[in-house]
């Protein structure tokens, strides 16, 4: 086994349409966030993470950064499936010139995407997006001089089920039970256990939290991490700052909500010599001052980058429903949006045309 070659394989058809993906604002796109980054080094360290393909037996399997390339695209076009994903690669000239693939051949089968992102870990799309966002500060560019961080809900992929009822079912998973169908083989659904009860506003909700950090110089989304939905946000600073550290310029800044508000994450901030930028709230014995009132309203005006990144998300990407039922899978879906996020948001703040 190797991987499929269509460097020699274009046809005259491919010669033919060159004319017409002149004017298409997709293919421009795409050409200009070919411009901002080095796919050569991001393959080169995919290959490190992907073993598939690197045996000498059984049929060639398609290039990693093919199959990356293809699930970025399910992020730009705002592709709600992998099934439509194959269709849309399948019917547009544009998506296929992107990757490389000659217009008489198909498009890997959507299964084929779904293994390829169950193949990836979560260590290797850290790095994968390290890089990428390593490629934007060799350009000049200053990504994590200040972070913010947030966090957001996101609705669970399964329906609710009470407390008591997910107690029963993770028990019966712990012991096996419910792993096969009536007819004895594996079952293709399973239900999200890994979600959990929460009240914000006064309302209950069902699912897990997504916790960020975005660069308040460039809005680059730096950490994305993903929780039960019980879980405070205040726990995860020091988290998404160290997943923050992309390059070897030190973090100078950190902004955060009142959530974050709180003995550790100052005594944490301290030692390792970052600014507070956390906003203050009223505790038992003491109300906020006046100054620390206006100092919130400063705080305030640079945390907006982390939720212009949450609507544009919840808009284009639906980042307020999980697509799967483990934290793991859709842990990896937000990677992927990440990398789609940053390349986009690269050809804006580099002025690309």
């Amino acid at each position: 086994m190797g991987y499929k070659d269509f460097r020699d394989s274009y046809s005259f058809a491919d010669l033919a349409v060159g004319k017409s993906l002149e004017n298409s604002r997709s293919l421009k796109r795409m050409e200009q966030i070919n411009k901002v980054v080095n796919w050569q080094n991001v393959e080169a360290l995919l290959m490190e993470y992907y073993d598939v393909g690197k045996s000498k037996e059984g049929a060639d399997a398609y290039p990693p950064l093919m199959l990356l390339k293809c699930l970025l695209l399910q992020k730009w076009f705002h592709i709600p499936s992998d099934p439509e994903l194959e269709d849309q690669i399948n019917d547009r000239i544009s998506f296929k010139k992107f990757l490389g693939l000659p217009l008489d051949k198909p498009s890997p089968d959507h299964s084929t995407f779904s293994r390829f992102r169950s193949r990836l870990s979560e260590k290797a799309m850290r790095e994968l997006n390290s890089e990428v966002l390593g490629q934007f500060a060799r350009r000049g560019l200053k990504i994590n001089e200040g972070i913010a961080v947030d966090a957001r809900l996101v609705k669970s992929a399964s329906r609710p089920l009470s407390n008591d009822e997910l107690r029963r079912e993770r028990e019966k998973r712990e012991r096996g039970e419910g792993d096969t169908d009536k007819n004895g083989k594996p079952i293709k659904f399973r239900r999200d256990l890994e979600s959990d009860w929460t009240v914000k506003n006064d309302k209950p909700h069902f699912g897990l939290k997504e916790h960020v950090s975005v660069d308040v110089n460039n809005g680059f989304l730096l950490a994305t991490k993903l929780t039960p939905a019980s879980e405070h946000d205040s726990k995860y600073l020091p988290y998404l700052t160290l997943a923050s550290c992309h390059t070897e310029e030190p973090i100078k800044k950190i902004y955060g909500d009142k959530g974050y508000y709180g003995e550790p994450n100052r005594s944490f901030l301290a030692l390792n010599d970052i600014e507070d930028g956390i906003m203050r709230k009223d505790t038992t014995t003491a109300k906020i001052t006046e100054y620390e009132v206006k100092r919130n309203k400063a705080i305030s005006k640079k945390r907006y980058i982390v939720e212009q990144y949450f609507g544009l998300s919840h808009l284009h990407d639906r980042g307020y429903v999980a697509r799967f039922t483990t934290i793991v899978k859709n842990t990896l879906d937000c990677m992927f949006r990440q990398m789609a996020f940053n390349l986009s948001r690269a050809v804006k703040v580099l002025g690309v045309t």
